[in-house]
């Protein structure tokens, strides 16, 4: 029999606001960590991969365990970004609608501190923070954490580096007996020793839903293609899904900015984000893929922590991950919730070997995608061209007379000659081929 929420132990108020949003069944990691978490006896690894449902394991057993009686921060939740604490912070809101007086605060970096610092000269029972904020909030005097019963660290192996850096000046901060709790999506060695430093000796630790990357909605394949047709053979797969969202991911910053500006010369619907663009820009490309304004996000590893779109239906990586740690990242970014997904790696052809040791450090499997043929490439560079002209604003600074004497040359043709014609020296100018024609049979004698 499917478990359900009010077996694990959830209150009334949080149950009502689980049923408004529709979230009726506990996934894997929900049922094996809510009810340790409300037990509160001991710290607590839990290790699932992205997509899995961790905001909800520990953020409803904390929702429950603050006391609104008392004035004090009594739960730090520590994120890599920005984006993933405002997701977790938006999500804590939602679930804890029907608490009387319950008060969550949100602070990371990349936002101004002082408004920050106002805020939390009120009550605050949760806070959700990064790591370098809040250890200038804690240098500052701004914040008192010396009742705080629970510490999270969520998304661990994405913020590693921050956290050997902050971590002692953050748990110093804190009360001797307070419970640690740390989520991550895989378990490398760097996490182990932070579990062995930071955790208490007798730490529970859970797995759940490691059988698959993310889950069993998600498709894993690979395209391999010359260092030339790399961006056509790009361009060929996001005009077949025309109309669905999708993330594409670069390793560097400066490969997002210029296939970001590729994409807009071809007039697809997408947004860019990485680390040097301001807080407020990545903010706003970021509601405008939520909402729907945009179908296509390219991004670098970090920047797209944090992304919770449930209509995200592929994942493009456009280059290969450094780690087996991001691919896990990046797959989990599409079939979220239950539902299904591509995350389709483009590969050069001395990069295929590194699929076995993916597939078997992960446990799952790679298929191989069709590649377009050369044909299909270019009747879809043509459709690109012809959306670029569609696309085009008039120019209202060409001289009168010019427009004039253009339109008397035209003035005969109907629409459809103009498009034979047009396209005809389209196709002329850039020599492409429209046909492939079969190989004439030589007649013997």
């Amino acid at each position: 029999m499917t478990k359900q929420f009010s077996d694990l132990g959830i209150s009334a108020p949080i149950l009502q606001a689980l049923t408004a949003l529709n979230i009726v069944e506990p996934t894997e990691i929900q049922q094996k960590t809510i009810p340790l978490l409300l037990r509160n006896t001991t710290d607590l690894v839990g290790i699932a991969k992205t997509g899995t449902g961790k905001t909800a394991a520990f953020g409803l057993p904390l929702l429950q365990l603050v006391s609104t009686e008392v004035a004090t921060i009594q739960a730090v939740i520590l994120v890599p970004t920005r984006e993933l604490g405002h997701q977790i912070f938006s999500n804590l809101e939602s679930f804890g609608k029907n608490i009387s007086g319950i008060s969550i605060v949100s602070t990371c970096g990349g936002v101004p501190i002082k408004p920050q610092i106002e805020r939390l000269k009120q009550p605050t029972h949760i806070l959700v923070a990064t790591p370098g904020r809040l250890v200038d909030l804690i240098q500052r005097q701004a914040i008192d954490l010396s009742a705080t019963a629970f510490l999270v660290l969520d998304e661990a192996d994405e913020m590693v580096s921050i956290l050997k850096e902050s971590l002692d000046e953050i748990v110093a901060s804190l009360p001797k007996n307070h419970k640690t709790i740390l989520f991550s999506a895989t378990l490398p060695g760097t996490i182990k020793q932070l579990i062995q430093n930071y955790l208490n000796k007798n730490v529970v630790q859970i797995n759940a839903d490691m059988e698959t990357v993310g889950n069993q909605g998600i498709q894993h394949q690979y395209v391999v293609v010359e260092p030339i047709e790399k961006l056509e053979v790009l361009m060929h797969f996001l005009n077949s899904k025309e109309g669905e969202r999708g993330i594409i991911f670069c390793k560097t910053k400066a490969a997002v900015n210029k296939l970001a500006k590729n994409l807009a010369i071809n007039r697809f619907s997408s947004g860019a984000i990485h680390g040097s663009l301001t807080q407020g820009i990545r903010d706003r490309i970021m509601e405008q893929f939520r909402e729907g304004h945009i179908n296509i996000l390219v991004a670098t590893d970090l920047a797209a922590r944090g992304i919770d779109v449930k209509e995200v239906s592929y994942v493009v990586n456009y280059h290969l991950p450094d780690t087996y740690e991001n691919y896990v990242h990046r797959s989990g970014r599409t079939a979220r919730a239950g539902g299904e997904g591509l995350s389709l790696t483009v590969l050069q052809q001395e990069e295929v070997a590194q699929i076995a040791d993916f597939e078997k450090e992960l446990g799952i499997t790679f298929h191989p995608f069709q590649k377009p043929s050369e044909l299909s490439i270019e009747n879809n560079n043509t459709l690109l061209w012809a959306k670029q002209i569609f696309k085009t604003k008039p120019n209202h600074d060409v001289d009168a007379e010019l427009k004039t004497k253009i339109k008397t040359i035209f003035h005969h043709l109907t629409k459809e000659e103009l498009v034979e014609k047009v396209l005809a020296n389209y196709l002329l100018q850039n020599k492409v081929i429209t046909v492939e024609k079969p190989e004439k049979k030589v007649k013997k004698n």
